[in-house]
């Protein structure tokens, strides 16, 4: 994994996946080393940030390396300066960028003309450092992921494309309540179902979060309306009328079912104040974990441990 890019989860492996939960759990019990001292993380965010600004940050502290966070007016990717530019600039100065985009393919451009192993941290895309804290996350709660359902309930957006493809890969049954014209993009589907069936999981998507959610070990959700679509936040409301996670519906899921939110939630809308404050809501132990998986992550991609990436050589 060692200066590697990590942009999508179907750049891991499901055993990459594993190896990542088991070197965050090493990491969280350890606390804070000095394995990357010397070493610089530059975050460039064009979108706000609460827990993956302050994780990443903190991350490369408990790792001994520093980190420096380059907001929206110091860089203007693509506008104020090229993003080929930019990439290479940065790549004179520090070790690796965590970047925040609002378009996945300024994410690729700037990993393309980067000499320094390039981070997803949120893309209109995919989020893969939440879904690979949501599985460390589920890995500490039920002591395994293979053959755990888990139900999202929801948009069809980035949190939802890369724990579809993360569950896809460790054995997990993954079942999706979303309204038509707001599911995954087939070719994300067609993938994930690829995966699944030679991991052991399975994938399906349904119009009922009644169906999804019957049976199910985790049950999660995202808000409707994304940063970047507020000005459909009605229309979104509309059309998730009906997809609300609240007792009834958590009632379905198995007994010890836990429930599961990336945050910010839009309390009264996803989410009800019952569920998220409940006693099966373990969304401020995933907020935690982004620190861990995050500390996996660049302790992997700086520091030499020895993952390798899928499809690289």
């Amino acid at each position: 994994m060692k200066g590697k890019d990590l942009l999508s989860v179907a750049d891991l492996g499901g055993e990459d996946i594993r190896l990542l939960i088991s070197d965050a759990v090493d990491l969280k019990a350890q606390g804070w080393l000095s394995m990357l001292s010397g070493k610089t993380l530059a975050i460039m965010f064009e979108k706000p940030s609460l827990r993956t600004r302050v994780s990443f940050e903190v991350a490369m502290r408990q790792l001994g390396g520093e980190a420096i966070y380059l907001s929206p007016a110091e860089v203007g990717l693509g506008q104020r300066e090229a993003v080929s530019d930019v990439a290479r600039v940065l790549s004179r100065y520090v070790d690796a960028v965590a970047a925040r985009t609002f378009s996945h393919q300024d994410l690729e451009s700037l990993a393309q003309h980067s000499s320094v192993p390039v981070i997803n941290a949120l893309s209109d895309w995919e989020h893969p450092c939440q879904a690979l804290a949501d599985l460390l996350t589920i890995y500490e709660k039920k002591g395994d992921l293979s053959g755990l359902t888990l139900a999202f309930v929801g948009d069809g957006n980035n949190v939802a494309r890369s724990l579809m493809l993360a569950a896809s890969l460790t054995g997990m049954n993954f079942r999706m309540a979303v309204p038509a014209a707001h599911a995954v993009e087939d070719k994300v589907l067609n993938l994930a179902k690829s995966q699944a069936s030679s991991s052991g999981g399975q994938i399906s998507v349904t119009e009922d979060p009644r169906q999804a959610v019957s049976g199910a070990d985790i049950v999660y959700t995202d808000v409707w309306a994304s940063m970047g679509q507020e000005s459909e936040a009605e229309a979104r409301r509309q059309a998730f009328a009906g997809y609300q996670v609240n007792n009834e519906l958590l009632s379905l899921a198995k007994e010890d079912a836990i429930f599961m939110h990336d945050l910010p939630a839009h309390r009264g809308e996803e989410v009800t104040d019952e569920v998220i404050d409940g006693s099966r809501s373990v969304v401020f132990d995933q907020a935690e974990n982004r620190l861990h998986m995050q500390k996996a992550l660049l302790a992997g991609i700086l520091g030499g441990l020895e993952i390798p990436l899928a499809g690289y050589g």
